[in-house]
């Protein structure tokens, strides 16, 4: 028998998703292979943030399977879940701080949820995340209301780091960024996912993201991933909603880097 956790990170198989009447997925499939960053796009509203948040456990499932590095995650947010929570961190799309704590109090927060350490070990902990998204030992000591908003998406993927998981999970990371941020934000995350031998999934609709970050995209619609692919292979897709996407009036500019 081949051992697929070897292979995939992730494996989510006929998953049903819904709320009230209305099913947001229907029965979908996905793989994402370790060590790849994996973008997933999809209308506003389709679900690619009920498929994260699904994975991770916070949004219960009607009915499918679903196993984060050979470990299968219970339908709701159980004890086997949250003990498998460490192989995970989250950046969720605003970045989610606690405005109460300082940027170095919200790093540490992972650490004293999970582990038991000194204070001096988890500021050398916080220190060595905050350099490893670009930001000074000093920013530390700041709030959330201080930040910018580039500022405050590394302090979030430094607290997302704080455990040193093998799988970070993205939630649209380049929202509300101007250009130049996106891409400075974009190149770290592929220095990180090369260095650390990371596994990304990251939910984005940034045409620049996935032509220049992600390994594969997965396309969402209908409830179903309907084509995933390296992106020269998804500009092939036949798939409607596939084709309006990529092939629309605002992604022409971005037609020749795309292919």
């Amino acid at each position: 028998m081949v051992d697929t956790s070897q292979t995939f990170a992730i494996r989510v198989r006929d998953l049903v998703v819904g709320f009230g009447r209305q099913i947001v997925l229907d029965h979908l499939s996905l793989d994402v292979r370790r060590g790849e960053i994996l973008g997933l796009v999809g209308a506003s509203g389709g679900g690619k943030s009920v498929l994260m948040r699904t994975i991770i456990g916070l949004i219960p499932r009607r009915s499918g399977e679903i196993e984060v590095m050979g470990e299968p995650i219970g339908a709701t947010h159980d004890r086997s879940t949250r003990s498998l929570a460490s192989q995970w961190g989250i950046l969720f799309q605003q970045g989610a701080l606690f405005s109460s704590l300082t940027v170095r109090q919200n790093i540490q927060f992972p650490l004293r949820e999970n582990l038991v350490l000194s204070q001096q070990l988890m500021d050398e902990i916080a220190t060595a995340k905050l350099e490893m998204v670009g930001l000074r030992p000093q920013d530390g000591d700041k709030y959330p209301a201080e930040l910018s908003g580039g500022m405050t998406k590394r302090v979030a993927l430094a607290r997302a780091l704080a455990l040193d998981p093998p799988i970070l999970f993205l939630d649209e990371p380049t929202s509300g960024l101007d250009p130049i941020a996106a891409g400075d934000f974009d190149a770290l995350i592929k220095t990180l996912q090369r260095t650390l031998g990371l596994t990304v999934f990251m939910v984005t609709h940034d045409l620049a993201s996935l032509t220049t970050v992600c390994d594969r995209v997965a396309a969402l619609a209908d409830g179903k991933i309907v084509a995933i692919g390296p992106m020269r292979e998804l500009l092939q897709s036949e798939h409607p909603w596939v084709r309006a996407y990529f092939h629309g009036k605002r992604s022409q500019m971005l037609q020749p880097q795309m292919r």
